[in-house]
């Protein structure tokens, strides 16, 4: 369904006309730099989502290790190896374009979820690489993450999702298999492409 232009909404003032003003703490609750709480998320958190933007559009990459495996190296200092894995780059690409980033970091069994914003750029040191081992092996590079804002974010998401409710989680039989997926994507793409 094409949406109604009539009802599209195409500048700021439309929208917080739209919406309520949101409460004051809610504004005042961010903070530039990581304090203690922050580092204790970080610390017990094993995944986080990292948005970047490029010239050719957004990327959401998951993250994951044990607890902590994003290292707090100072209150306005973050630094998260990556790992050897598909080797696209997308998130990586487009850090070279335009160095900002979002993340948002969870915990298993916590609703809410903390956020951190900033800038990043990726360093290949071998040193700070050799920080970060798996399986013997140094991190590939590390993204510096130069923090700008930190907060905590409403658990309302992860609470209607109900996300660590194991009774909720859907039959894995019903989840297809993702070398199916990625078997029919691949078949998808080649089409595309002639």
């Amino acid at each position: 369904m094409t949406p109604d232009p009539r009802y599209l909404i195409t500048d700021a003032a439309q929208l917080r006309e739209h919406y309520a003003q949101p409460a004051k703490g809610v504004i005042l609750k961010q903070i530039n730099h990581i304090d203690d709480y922050g580092r204790r998320l970080i610390a017990l958190s094993p995944f986080m989502v990292l948005g970047t933007l490029g010239a050719h559009g957004i990327d959401c990459s998951p993250k994951g290790g044990e607890p902590g495996f994003v290292q707090v190296e100072d209150d306005k200092t973050l630094l998260l190896p990556d790992r050897a894995g598909n080797n696209r780059l997308d998130g990586l690409n487009n850090l070279l374009q335009n160095p900002y980033v979002g993340m948002l970091f969870l915990i298993p069994g916590w609703q809410e979820t903390f956020r951190v914003n900033g800038r990043a750029r990726i360093s290949v040191d071998p040193a700070l690489c050799r920080r970060f081992p798996l399986n013997g092996h140094p991190a590939k590079s590390i993204l510096c993450i130069d923090v700008e804002e930190a907060f905590i974010h409403c658990g309302r998401a992860v609470s209607f999702a109900d996300l660590w409710n194991p009774e909720k989680h859907p039959d894995p039989a019903r989840i297809p298999k993702p070398m199916d997926i990625f078997k029919a994507h691949v078949a998808l793409s080649s089409l595309d492409a002639n």
